[in-house]
This record gives C-alpha cells, sequence and structure tokens, in this order.
C-alpha cells in the first residue's frame, strides 16, 4: 500500500504562501468602515461567476448570494415553496408555479414569470437533472407575469425535486435577457433576486469577491432551514478574502483578521480547536464524495480497457489517509449515491474499497494495448480538500506502468480547463479530481458524473454510454423505492463496468469561526449567509 505523509504532500503538490493575503483582508476592512462586515476564507478563490456555467461549489456558493430559487430544499430533504408556490394537475402532467409577491431584481424591475422561463431553460441545457426533466417536458410557458406553466410528456416523478435541487447546477433565476445569453457564454451581469447584492466594482477575481446586502429583498416568514425559508440578511457585507495557504489562514482566524474559515486543513483543526474564542463544527453533516474522472475523447481513456486498468490500480484508503489523515473524518465507500443513504451498495466496487490491486492493473494495462502515452492528471495546489487525490492517483498509475504527467496549477485553472475538449498539446487534459457533496448524488439523475450523453450535454470527460441513459431513464419512471433500488444497483455497476468515473471515498470537513458569528446554519451544500449576525 502506497504510504505517503500529509506533509510531503503538500510539498509535492507546489503549494507557496500567498504574501499579500494579509493586506487584502486590511484593505477589504478598510473599505469596509462603518459598517457591519464579515470576513470569510472560502475553500477557492471565486473567479468563474455564472453559476449557470460551471459545477464548481464556489461558484454555486457565489450564486446563492446574488440569486434564489422558485423552490428549495429544507433539512429533511422536503422540497418547499421558495419563490413561488404550485400545484399540480390530477393526472400529474401539468405543474403551475405562481410568484410571491415582492420580488425584484437587483436593478429595480420586478421579477416576472417571462424571466423565469427563460431561466429554467438555460438551467435545463445545462444541468444533468435538468436535462433528464426536459426531455420529459412538453412545455414550459408563462401565461401572466406571476404564473408559470410545465407540462409534462408522461408522469415524472422528480418535477420538484429537480427545480428544487440545493447544489450544482442550481436552477437559479435570472432576468430574461441573461438567461437568454448564447450557450457556450457566461452572463454578461450579476443580477438576481437574492438576499445580496454582487458588488463588481470590488471584484478582484482569484483575491476578493464582496457582497452588499440588498435591502429590497423581502425575506418569506418561515424559519430558514438548509437552502429553504427566510433569507433574512443580519449584516452590511460578506467579503471572501483569498488565502490559499492554509497555515496563513489559520493565523488570521485566530488573530480576528478573519472571522470564518470554511475548509481549514485536517492537519491544523487541533489548533483551533483548542481555541476558546473559535468555534469548530461541521456544517454539512453528510459531507462529501471525492472522485476522479477521466477524458474519454483523448487517448488513451477512450479505451475502457485502459480505464479498468486504472481502476485496479486505484484504492480509497490510500486517497483518504493523504486527503484526510484522520478516520474520524474519513470513510470508505464504494456506493456511488452516498453510503448511509437509501441507494447505497458496494455493487461493483471491488478492489477499489480493497486496497486496490496493482498486480492485476499492471496485467490489465499490458493487455489494454496502452502505448505509454503520458497521462496529464491536473493538480491543483491551493484547495484543502483537491491536493491529495492527484498526487497519490500518480503515483499508483505510475506503480502499475502508466506514464504521467503532474501537471501542478490552481482549482479556478482547472475549473477552466476542464472544459476543453481540444487535445492535450493545446491544452487540453486526461484525468482530474473533484468532490461532490452528498445531496448531488444521491440517485441516478442528480448524479451528473453518472451522466452518458456524450458531448451532447455530457459532464466533463464527456462519457457517452447509451446503457446508462436507458438506466436512468427507467429510475426517473421508477414507482416504488424497490424498483428504483434495484435500478440504481444497476447504474452502479455499470458505472464501474464502463469506468464513467471513480468514487474515492467520503469525507466530512468542518468549519470554522469566530465566536463573535452566530446564527450561522447547516446545509447540504454552502456555508449559508443569511441569518448569520456579528457581534464587534
Amino acid at each position: 500500500m502506497l504510504q505517503i505523509s500529509r506533509r510531503k504532500l503538500l510539498k509535492l503538490a507546489g503549494v507557496a504562501p500567498i504574501a499579500s493575503a494579509f493586506s487584502g483582508a486590511w484593505m477589504s476592512r478598510a473599505s469596509a468602515a462603518g459598517k457591519k462586515t464579515i470576513t470569510a476564507v472560502m475553500h477557492s478563490d471565486l473567479r468563474v461567476i455564472d453559476p449557470g456555467f460551471t459545477t464548481a461549489y464556489i461558484t454555486r456558493d457565489h450564486g446563492y448570494m446574488v440569486y434564489d430559487t422558485l423552490l428549495a430544499t429544507d433539512s429533511n430533504f422536503k422540497i418547499q415553496p421558495q419563490m413561488a408556490d404550485w400545484k399540480v394537475s390530477d393526472d400529474k402532467l401539468t405543474y403551475t408555479f405562481t410568484l410571491r409577491d415582492g420580488l425584484k431584481w437587483h436593478d429595480g424591475a420586478p421579477v416576472t414569470a417571462e424571466d423565469c422561463v427563460a431561466s429554467l431553460k438555460r438551467w435545463g441545457r445545462n444541468d444533468g437533472m435538468g436535462q433528464k426533466l426536459m426531455d420529459f417536458t412538453a412545455s414550459i410557458e408563462a401565461p401572466d407575469a406571476k404564473t408559470i406553466v410545465l407540462k409534462l410528456k408522461e408522469p415524472y416523478g422528480l418535477v420538484l425535486e429537480s427545480i428544487g435541487k440545493p447544489s450544482s447546477l442550481v436552477p437559479f433565476m435570472m432576468p430574461k435577457r441573461l438567461a437568454e445569453t448564447p450557450p457556450g457564454k457566461q452572463i454578461a451581469e450579476q443580477i438576481g433576486s437574492g438576499p445580496f447584492k454582487f458588488v463588481q466594482a470590488e471584484f478582484q477575481p482569484g483575491v476578493k469577491a464582496v457582497y452588499e446586502k440588498f435591502t429590497d429583498y423581502v425575506p418569506r416568514k418561515e424559519p430558514p432551514s438548509w437552502t429553504s425559508g427566510g433569507k433574512v440578511v443580519k449584516v452590511d457585507r460578506v467579503e471572501w478574502i483569498t488565502m490559499p495557504d492554509a497555515q496563513t489562514a489559520v493565523n488570521a482566524l485566530q488573530s480576528g483578521d478573519i472571522d470564518f474559515m470554511e475548509q481549514p486543513s485536517f492537519e491544523l483543526l487541533p489548533i483551533l480547536e483548542g481555541n476558546p474564542d473559535i468555534t469548530v463544527e461541521t456544517l454539512n453533516k453528510f459531507g462529501y464524495q471525492t472522485l476522479g474522472r477521466m477524458n474519454f475523447l483523448l487517448p488513451p481513456f477512450d479505451n475502457v480497457k485502459v480505464r479498468r486498468a486504472a481502476l485496479l490500480a486505484l484504492n480509497q484508503k490510500d486517497v483518504l489517509d493523504a486527503l484526510v489523515g484522520n478516520p474520524k473524518y474519513y470513510k470508505v465507500c464504494g456506493a456511488v449515491f452516498a453510503c448511509d443513504t437509501p441507494l447505497a451498495t458496494d455493487v461493483g466496487a471491488g478492489d477499489l474499497i480493497k486496497g486496490g490491486n496493482i498486480e492485476a492493473a499492471k496485467k490489465a494495462l499490458a493487455a489494454s494495448g496502452y502505448d505509454g502515452t503520458p497521462i496529464v492528471i491536473m493538480a491543483p495546489g491551493d484547495v484543502t480538500t483537491l491536493k491529495a487525490q492527484p498526487v497519490v492517483a500518480a503515483q499508483l498509475l505510475r506503480q502499475a506502468g502508466f506514464k504521467v504527467d503532474l501537471q501542478a496549477t490552481d482549482w479556478q485553472t482547472v475549473v477552466s480547463r476542464r472544459a476543453s475538449q481540444k487535445p492535450v498539446s493545446e491544452g487540453g487534459w486526461n484525468m482530474f479530481f473533484t468532490n461532490w457533496v452528498a445531496a448531488d448524488i444521491m440517485n441516478p439523475v442528480v448524479n451528473v458524473s453518472l451522466g452518458g450523453r456524450g458531448k451532447n450535454g455530457g459532464w466533463f470527460g464527456w462519457a457517452e454510454d447509451a446503457k446508462m441513459e436507458q438506466l436512468r431513464d427507467a429510475f426517473a419512471r421508477a414507482s416504488s423505492p424497490e424498483e428504483q433500488k434495484k435500478l440504481a444497483a444497476e447504474v452502479q455497476q455499470e458505472n464501474y463496468d464502463q469506468v464513467i468515473y471513480i468514487p474515492l471515498g467520503q469525507f466530512v470537513v468542518p468549519s470554522a469561526w469566530r465566536k463573535s458569528l452566530t446564527g450561522i446554519l447547516d446545509g447540504p451544500a454552502t456555508p449559508i449567509w443569511w441569518n448569520v449576525d456579528k457581534s464587534e
């Protein structure tokens, strides 16, 4: 079994402190003089700010600040009204949504049903669960300014769950003019109807993002619960400051230069837990699944035999030991839909959860026709929860006989580069690693990594698998839990047979904040900044 220390891992990942981090924080404080301001270090810097353009979680988090949703998910995984209430026809073919009063865009214009129809259509082109909903949809129309009517071709059991999904890609509502931005282009403005306004003038990509309270926002009356309920903003500003070096960020939190740190490194948690002025708590109780994704368009992973050899070489425990270290925070889990969920099973996981099988990987690779093509693995060094996976995978793949080109980069470059379908010589790639929150993977439809649409709307890596799409359609039509569980197991087996993606285990990451912050909510997807107050 591969042994690699987390300290050595940091060196291999090419992590370097950013000297300007503190100056950035002080500049933010100066700009916010006289206002109640929360300063936070998020899990990644923000560069892509179109929440319909990428599944990156930092962009999703940005989306929740600026935009709102028609429906939302509460802490019991129940769908609740947010911007709209709904009713369903007796034949289950017509869903009618009615916008609530008081909805405004940040530019002062009223939110209309036409805006929301355009937003749903844009989301339905880009999101895996949205695409599946649109497959079953006959029409979406706005008969008047407050009414949205969605008509189905046949009954579909995941309509509300799709529109109220809590994580990437979230069906955020935006003005029609933005929602009609041509496919492949990012929206030109950040105009939403959410509880915060984006301060474009202070945005420094990769350095700082600033949000101010939207004073015209009318919260719902219900108490907040996950992404649902009343989004009551209790501060004037929230500033996200980039500090890629974990030690720098921990020092800033302890000194009071920042108020919140989303993902402290695991090895530094004991320091924060011993500070009486700091709260350490896991906000996302369901945690993350970490995974590896190959590019099906380029050699050598366009060959399923090569993919299977790579699967045999990898194992979850090595990755989790290097990524997390403390078993208190991780779990070996072969379930593509997350362990401890109704659809969890180990079907097909094999050696991945048993420690890997390098010898079998060597034999499989030798028989695959692999010609020694180097595998380009993108290795971001600036995100605590994404440093270990590429480094460990590269060493395991080399042991199996692969040639590996491990390219040190940052996460936002990965987010941009993974969208490229070009050859490696022109900036393409062969493999990257990411994490999904459990809410994003809990069934075959929401789990976009399982999609088999290829270039026709598929997720990065562009796996093409007609059988997988047929199974996902069957799951969407399934009417009983027993039938859903059977189909989910078949989907999981197909995933491992074709190596659509490689689940590498589950983990949770505590957040840390100064006790001057109160009202911080837990959730399935994101740090939630409404309801949070700060005492000076």
